[in-house]
């Protein structure tokens, strides 16, 4: 076959089938040659000839082999699994599937908040031995929910509380840069504090980094008030388990909703899974039926944006012009070495 235009890769996520991928592909680029490497022979074979390739990750000595690859196209949100000195070094601009979660994310956030509302948990728990017995519930409206992070997570979940009747603080690393929240404050401990103190719920949406790795410890914990709920649909690093598992057991907080944990997966004897007022699912926020389709969508749109930009600009021009030139595309994560 002629030399492909893009390669897909063959490890899949989220047990979705990377035949599908392609198809959607194919459909968005008619015009194009789309690849599906099934093999890793395939793969030696095809990368290097290969100006997109699109997978979870690829390995170093291959990708020092593709002498023609301008994007990696990585099917994850998160990327720092990925050689990303080695990208810069060699050319290649990265981007993600940053967003396509999102509403997913956003409504399995909303959902976690209105089972320790209105108690369904415990509905769910006397179902389960056949009892028939009136518990007490609470109202989700006219409470105070914090969102950690205003990215395209923060934001899908802040668009739909807009019919509960809750107010909402949002916390972003710039402030002065406003947002879809009721208020917006910073990281700095003090406006952290200032926040949880107010809150009946804490949704975590934000990057897992130096500044949030352990933003919800034992000061954060003890400052919420004991009918708070904790939801994180982030990153499990973003919250100190020990303190959270002591504050679960002593009634401190309400209650947790965790989508990821610290460690992960977490262990079958972890004290978490035996806490009633803990809710837990396996990282399976994110998942969506329409992944394929939103990814394809945003691959899609970047390899026209590299063949629009031309010869002479985008990824052949001189490194600084390249820099200035990587924006224009979706979702970018790694630029070319502009040094």
């Amino acid at each position: 076959m002629d030399a492909p235009d893009i390669v897909v890769l063959r490890e899949g996520t989220e047990g979705l089938s990377m035949d599908s991928y392609a198809d959607r592909l194919r459909e968005r680029l008619p015009n194009h040659t789309v690849a599906l490497a099934r093999t890793p022979a395939d793969e030696r074979d095809l990368v290097p000839q290969a100006r997109v390739v699109t997978g979870i990750s690829i390995d170093e000595d291959l990708l020092a082999r593709a002498d023609q690859l301008e994007l990696f196209a990585c099917v994850f949100a998160g990327t720092d699994h990925l050689p990303a000195a080695a990208f810069r070094e060699h050319g290649v601009t990265v981007t993600n599937a940053g967003g396509i979660h999102a509403p997913g994310i956003a409504e399995q956030a909303i959902g976690n908040m209105l089972v320790f509302a209105r108690n369904l948990h415990e509905g769910w728990r006397r179902k389960q031995q056949n009892e028939w017995r009136h518990f007490q519930s609470h109202e989700f409206t006219d409470s105070t929910v914090t969102v950690v992070g205003l990215g395209s997570i923060g934001q899908e979940l802040v668009t739909r509380l807009e019919g509960f009747g809750v107010e909402t603080i949002g916390v972003r690393y710039t402030p002065s840069k406003g947002g879809p929240t009721d208020e917006i404050i910073g990281f700095d401990d003090a406006a952290i504090h200032d926040a949880f103190a107010r809150s009946d719920y804490i949704v975590l949406a934000c990057p897992l980094n130096d500044l949030t790795r352990g933003l919800v410890g034992e000061a954060e914990l003890a400052t919420l008030p004991p009918n708070a709920v904790v939801v994180n649909v982030a990153r499990g690093g973003i919250v100190d388990t020990d303190a959270l598992v002591s504050a679960l057991q002593s009634n401190a907080i309400r209650g947790a909703a965790l989508d990821v944990t610290e460690p992960e997966p977490l262990p079958a004897e972890h004290p978490l899974w035996d806490l009633e007022n803990c809710l837990i699912t396996p990282h399976t926020g994110g998942h969506t039926p329409k992944h394929w389709d939103r990814l394809a969508t945003i691959v899609a749109d970047n390899v026209r944006t590299l063949e629009t930009a031309g010869e002479d600009s985008t990824f052949e021009a001189t490194a600084g012009e390249q820099a200035d030139a990587a924006p224009e595309l979706e979702n970018v994560v790694v630029r070319p070495d502009s040094s």
